[in-house]
């Protein structure tokens, strides 16, 4: 082997031993945390959830926002706030703020009150339930498996994560029932269980 080509063997493994360590100690980008499958799920029924309310929200005639089936119960436009309010009240318990724009504050409750009590026509309260329905799919889609057994407080227990996103499920569902209901008792039959 003539001398030139031994310098220049030797050169590319001078070069290779050094950069083998810095190479070694290279980690690949971390992959992003995969989305929860429990919740993805939750999520769907959530999505079920927000289409009828909205549907519910058009069907009904404006006069009918003002029922409410006994004194000191919420009329049938405050629920529908209520529901609203609570998409930004739940996800606080999972660490993500309020949308300032609500001026909700889950330090004071009574902002809530408020934010219910606002005489809203059908297309202001549909496009409340929107915004909030989006709110609450977005703080939903970032949990991921490795959170869902996270301890949170909400509103003095100490539960999971998961039974927390549980939880806001079946209070929408609740609201839901209590919607069509009222839906009922003024003679509108909810759009989805209409007859072909």
């Amino acid at each position: 082997m003539n001398r030139m080509l031994r310098h220049s063997l030797y050169a590319v493994a001078s070069v290779s031993i050094v950069a083998l360590p810095a190479f070694a100690q290279a980690k690949p980008a971390a992959a992003p945390a995969a989305k929860s499958a429990t919740v993805s799920d939750l999520m769907k029924d959530v999505e079920e959830v927000h289409s009828k309310l909205v549907q519910l929200a058009k069907a009904m005639p404006a006069a009918a926002y003002a029922y409410r089936p006994e004194a000191g119960v919420r009329s049938a436009g405050e629920v529908f706030l209520h529901v609203a309010g609570d998409n930004y009240l739940m996800p606080t318990f999972a660490g993500v703020a309020m949308d300032p724009a609500t001026k909700l504050s889950d330090k004071d409750f009574k902002t809530f009150e408020t934010f219910e009590k606002q005489k809203m026509d059908q297309a202001a309260t549909v496009a409340a339930l929107d915004k909030s329905f989006a709110h609450l799919a977005k703080a939903m889609g970032a949990t991921t498996d490795a959170q869902l057994d996270g301890k949170v407080k909400m509103f003095g227990t100490e539960m999971s994560m998961r039974g927390m996103w549980i939880g806001t499920t079946t209070h929408l569902h609740e609201h839901l029932g209590q919607m069509i209901a009222y839906a009922r008792a003024n003679h509108v039959t909810p759009p989805w269980s209409k007859k072909a």
